[in-house]
């Protein structure tokens, strides 16, 4: 019989008085008797860091690669007791500067040394931290430092000019910057003459000689403000405590505790993931919470394997989109090699597999083909992994499977947003029927699904479907300053995600779709699609425009209703003849409509990852008679996608071989 993960805490309720019905409450197998209950003692993440220098403070903490002559060399690396010493005298600073417990200071930079220190200062004081970065949109750095009330921004030497372009338009709270190292003497003029004080890092550093009474903490307390997309173009700041960052961190701990895989002192945790986002705030504070060593890599793309290998750490996290160049990579070398190399890595794979199938852990699965085959693979991930996180996005099955198996490490994947201070459902290591799924929830929440009768999800089917809704101990506050976006996502105590879970037999869940129009590509951007047809469309050369993308892939593509008489201006220049249908066919019609709608996007200040890889040119306006539009001529985004499932699939095929259509 399967072994079931979940226990019914409550029962399902059907639909009344104009809400939908709603599936019974589920817990985690390991909390039945009751959530887990969070330690007595530790009030704040600021006691997760002081406890670990008091326990561990010779071992390594924070490390960065050298740089000389424009070449990283070896890791340089701080310990717990000298980043103590340093985080003392910065919060020491930030007090002399009149911020009280309970101010809120600004963090800007790719993830650093400085970045941390920055951080565990604000802790060490009761002073709210809060995260900057700009891929939220041009005027997002402004819109939060205005919102939040920012009172001191730490910030990366590259973007302090930045900074001071907004600081004239939010100069209400703002009284200094400081680098993250040096700043020049134009800067500092620059920003005098804003009426802000700007300091390098040591200097700001030096400041801080009185040695000021560190506060009594909560648990209550606010701990951060995490910005994230807003349907309406601003971002909205979630309001995390220090009790869910506790709760988060604690999760962790028992997750990992349940396969034996618990972090110990001697891990080492790769950081690369952006500290802005809550998946690496949490598993930077379990890391240090442990006395485990946190790495950080050059805020280069290029060279981030690179980094991993120099490091060599026994932790990995990583998005989606990283598994699948990881995953992809692997197999062009395989299918570049001979055929007998070929045929033995399949051999292994298949044999592994089906160890793993059977029920085997990791490291019994085949022991001898991840000492000849497998052993090349975890190399490439510096040779001491052994154990993967994945979170951001579904992670795709086969990605899964492969990692599973070539390895040499167990990987769990897990499911959270900033609202539940990370992962509120996570698969068990070593579980392989888990493969595909979130996993169970975990110990600090309790979970239901809610019907949504017009998107066809029923809570209450034989295959319960349906939003998922949480509550428990790791759920944040609010949003800040905005209690009617709080009060749209809390009803009855319940938080509603906006994602779609499907229930599987053995208690875990698998996401499957998204209610609202904001969603993750799978390297964990988020994707406002509204805002981008609201762009797109303002191109002349077109009426419609239908803007996909999911959390499986990585790009954009979109289903596009051209101005006929565009589509004649081109043929007429290019000398091309044949019917409207006809022309739309033409690829290099195509190409050209997407070159004009991507710089419409770019003029109107959409990045990258916001441009159309793939169009497809549709003749036919998008009506009502075909159920693809309402009365008021929004966009149906089901019936869309069931419409055009097969365009949609051939558009991601030949954007992925370079066939642009």
């Amino acid at each position: 019989m399967e072994e079931t993960y979940t226990v019914k805490v409550g029962e399902a309720t059907p639909a009344a008085g104009g809400k939908p019905s709603a599936g019974p409450v589920y817990r985690s197998i390991y909390s039945k008797d009751g959530l887990m209950k969070l330690p007595e003692d530790i009030l704040s993440p600021w006691d997760f860091f002081s406890g670990a220098v008091k326990q561990y403070p010779k071992n390594k903490m924070l490390g960065q690669r050298k740089v000389s002559d424009g070449k990283a060399g070896d890791y340089v690396w701080l310990t717990y007791e000298e980043v103590y010493q340093k985080v003392i005298k910065i919060g020491s600073a930030i007090r002399s500067l009149r911020v009280k417990p309970g101010g809120h200071c600004g963090i800007y930079g790719s993830n650093c040394p400085e970045w941390v220190m920055a951080m565990q200062a604000c802790n060490s004081q009761g002073i709210c931290y809060v995260p900057l970065y700009d891929t939220l949109g041009a005027n997002a750095v402004e819109f939060i430092m205005d919102h939040a009330e920012i009172s001191i921004a730490f910030v990366q030497e590259s973007k302090i000019q930045s900074v001071l372009s907004v600081v004239k338009r939010c100069r209400a709270h703002i009284k200094a910057i400081v680098s993250f190292g040096d700043v020049t003497s134009e800067l500092k003029r620059e920003a005098e003459q804003l009426g802000v004080s700007c300091f390098s890092w040591e200097e700001f550093s030096s400041m801080g000689k009185q040695n000021y009474e560190l506060p009594k903490k909560q648990k209550d307390d606010i701990c951060t403000i995490m910005y994230t997309s807003g349907t309406t173009g601003d971002p909205k700041g979630v309001i995390i405590t220090n009790r869910a960052l506790i709760a988060g961190v604690m999760t962790t701990e028992h997750l990992l505790k349940v396969t034996d895989k618990v972090v110990a002192e001697d891990d080492s945790y790769f950081s690369y993931l952006p500290l802005a986002h809550i998946f690496d705030q949490v598993i930077g504070n379990y890391c240090i919470s442990k006395g485990a060593s946190i790495g950080f890599w050059q805020a280069d793309i290029r060279y981030l394997m690179e980094d991993v290998q120099m490091m060599k750490p026994t932790v990995f996290c990583g998005v989606p989109r990283v598994y699948d160049r990881i995953y992809t990579g692997i197999n062009q070398k395989i299918q570049s090699g001979g055929m007998i190399a070929k045929s033995l890595f399949q051999y292994a794979y298949n044999y592994k597999l089906g160890n793993l199938r059977k029920g085997l852990k990791q490291d019994e699965a085949s022991p001898f083909f991840d000492k000849i085959v497998f052993s090349k693979i975890k190399e490439g991930l510096g040779g001491r992994i052994r154990l993967l996180l994945s979170g951001a996005a579904p992670l795709p099955r086969h990605v899964e499977e492969f990692m599973r198996v070539t390895s040499c490490s167990v990987l769990v994947q897990g499911y959270g947003l900033t609202e539940s201070c990370s992962g509120c459902f996570t698969s068990i290591a070593n579980v392989f029927s888990m493969i595909g799924s979130v996993g169970p929830p975990v110990t600090t929440i309790e979970a239901r699904l809610e019907s949504i009768p017009e998107m066809g999800y029923d809570a209450l089917s034989n295959v319960p479907r349906g939003e998922i809704c949480l509550r428990g101990h790791t759920l944040f506050s609010g949003y800040y300053k905005r209690p009617d976006l709080t009060e749209e996502v809390f009803s009855d105590g319940w938080f509603h995600t906006g994602d779609i879970g499907e229930w599987q037999p053995d208690g875990t869940m698998k996401i499957i779709d998204r209610k609202k129009n904001i969603f993750k590509l799978s390297q964990g951007e988020y994707v406002a699609v509204e805002v981008l047809e609201s762009a797109y469309v303002q191109s002349p050369l077109v009426t419609s425009v239908w803007v996909y993308g999911n959390s499986f892939e990585s790009f954009l593509v979109a289903v596009v209703v051209p101005e006929k008489q565009a589509i004649e201006d081109w043929a007429a220049q290019n000398n091309k003849t044949g019917n409207f249908a006809e022309l739309c066919n033409d690829p290099k019609a195509r190409m050209y409509i997407q070159d004009e709608l991507n710089k419409t996007g770019k003029r109107l200040g959409l990045r990258g990852f916001e441009m159309l890889k793939a169009i497809h040119l549709e003749t036919t306006p998008f009506s009502i008679e075909k159920d693809l539009v309402t009365p008021t001529f929004k966009l149906k985004r089901p019936q869309l996608l069931k419409y055009y499932k097969d365009c949609i699939d051939q558009l991601y095929k030949d954007a992925k071989v370079g066939n642009k259509q």
